[in-house]
């Protein structure tokens, strides 16, 4: 398990927002498996930041949400991208993949609504029309 599997999607993306930002300001190799860095964020001393990259669980930040947890935050995926730019290029290159898929969806179900709605005569539009309003109201009184 990586850094980036083990980071929810939140912490993924800020994380790659702060790389691109350049918010690591320094780091060092301490072994082949672990680097040490500072990270800014929201307070006026950066975080201190430790990866693992073979014992992901094993990383730590001083930040509110991560400090004494296992929580991958967003300043070790900056960190990683920092030290790792190509896994930085791929996890982007993927996020976009998925938006062109996403798209790509999204366009077939209007599509499908569209031929869906078309083939309903006046009748049938009228009491879908009147099921989906009632829903609404429905769902809006529930929340």
């Amino acid at each position: 398990m990586g850094i980036v599997t083990a980071a929810s999607g939140a912490s993924l993306w800020r994380g790659y927002e702060y790389y691109k930002a350049k918010k690591v300001k320094s780091f060092k190799k301490l072994s082949d498996d672990e680097y040490e860095g500072l990270v800014s964020g929201s307070l006026k001393e950066p975080y201190i930041v430790k990866i693992n990259v073979a014992r992901v669980r094993q990383s730590r930040c001083n930040c509110p949400h991560a400090d004494g947890t296992r929580i991958i935050c967003k300043h070790m995926v900056a960190l990683f991208f920092t030290i790792f730019p190509t896994e930085a290029d791929k996890y982007i290159k993927e996020v976009e993949q998925y938006e062109r898929e996403e798209e790509k969806r999204w366009e077939e179900y209007c599509k499908s609504v569209e031929k869906y709605v078309k083939s309903l005569s006046k009748e049938e539009l009228r009491q879908q029309l009147i099921n989906y309003i009632i829903a609404e109201e429905e769902n809006r009184r529930y929340w």
